[in-house]
């Protein structure tokens, strides 16, 4: 079976056909997987209404913000936010787009999407290879009736430098102590166990043709490939779906207004899905190429105006009005060289 979302198809569905004869000019980005099937949905749409081409590489955070740092691109885009003071030491600044969620991902026979239920410190003891068997008591504990076969899991996880990756570690360090002191969290962590994929594609691949697997995928990408998802216990010990619902819940708390670098890990709430995570655009105080920064933000502001509604059929969750025009007064600190804004010049 095919996997959506393929790097591949990002890719070629991003850059529109880039070419030296552009009737607008281009801009160009890199990093994450995770909010690459909606940049390819707004890059398409945005094309068709003002002929500016966007090229974005789905290369995974670290990636993007590698290429960032080193001025490859015009923008990076990263699910693991940078603290303010290491984008202050960058000249960078980084603003939110979209919000979205991350789920583990079975592949068990005769078990479907929603049926299988762990809490994050039985997840957590999976990664760390302490439970290795999916009849294992403390996950047949938590599925009174599921019919769980004595067989050995296979953890998936990522590869690459991942933001993805990141919102999974930092949850698990949150709620597995062994997790946090033997493991910790980061965009690439030492993993125990289990074998790698590039991208929530590759791993989503990885799961789909491994019986008995287990992975983690930002949810578009579950349910485009018609993943099984786990349900997670959170914080105020519920079950809920994962879906555009539950990641806004677990955003609801969530102080823009103080500082862009917000983590919506483990956030309190009946409703709250427990790995939720904004996706981040990193852009330069003072680009090499304005007139390129300059498309994107135009890009940026014609995403927050026009694709709210794509966003929502792919199971993001747009930002609130109040955290767009947050936004839009941040990228007033992105100028030229000669110290003008370069915002919708």
């Amino acid at each position: 079976m095919s996997i959506a979302f393929s790097r591949a198809a990002a890719t070629a569905a991003l850059a529109l056909g880039l070419g030296a004869a552009a009737c607008a000019q281009d801009a160009t980005g890199a990093g994450a997987s995770f909010p690459a099937p909606l940049y390819a949905k707004w890059a398409d749409a945005y094309h068709k209404a003002s002929g500016a081409r966007i090229n974005y590489q789905s290369v995974g955070s670290g990636a993007g913000i590698r290429q960032i740092r080193a001025r490859t691109v015009d923008f990076g885009a990263s699910d693991m936010p940078l603290a303010d003071a290491e984008l202050q030491r960058d000249g960078l600044m980084q603003f939110p787009m979209v919000i979205g969620g991350i789920v583990p991902v079975v592949n068990i026979a005769g078990i479907a999407a929603g049926q299988l239920r762990l809490t994050g410190a039985v997840l957590g003891d999976i990664y760390l290879g302490r439970i290795t068997r999916w009849n294992d008591a403390a996950i047949t504990m938590l599925n009174p009736g599921l019919a769980l076969p004595d067989a050995a899991i296979a953890p998936v996880r990522r590869a690459d430098a991942s933001g993805t990756t990141f919102g999974f570690t930092n949850y698990l360090s949150k709620v597995n102590g062994e997790w946090k002191s033997r493991v910790g969290e980061g965009a690439a962590v030492d993993w125990p166990s289990g074998a790698g994929g590039k991208g929530n594609e590759g791993v989503a691949a990885f799961v789909q043709r491994l019986p008995n697997s287990i992975g983690y995928v930002e949810y578009t990408y579950a349910s485009a490939n018609r993943l099984a998802h786990v349900l997670l216990r959170n914080r105020a010990g519920a079950y809920p779906e994962p879906d555009a619902s539950t990641f806004r819940a677990a955003a609801a708390g969530a102080d823009w207004s103080r500082t862009f670098h917000q983590i919506l890990t483990d956030q309190p709430g009946k409703d709250a899905w427990p790995i939720t995570s904004a996706t981040f655009v990193l852009m330069h105080h003072v680009p090499d190429r304005p007139a390129q920064a300059a498309s994107a933000l135009k890009f940026f502001e014609w995403s927050f105006a026009q694709g709210d509604k794509m966003a929502a059929e792919l199971e993001y969750v747009p930002l609130p009005d109040s955290v767009k025009a947050q936004v839009r007064t941040a990228w007033g600190q992105i100028r030229d060289a000669a110290g003008k804004a370069i915002a919708f010049r």
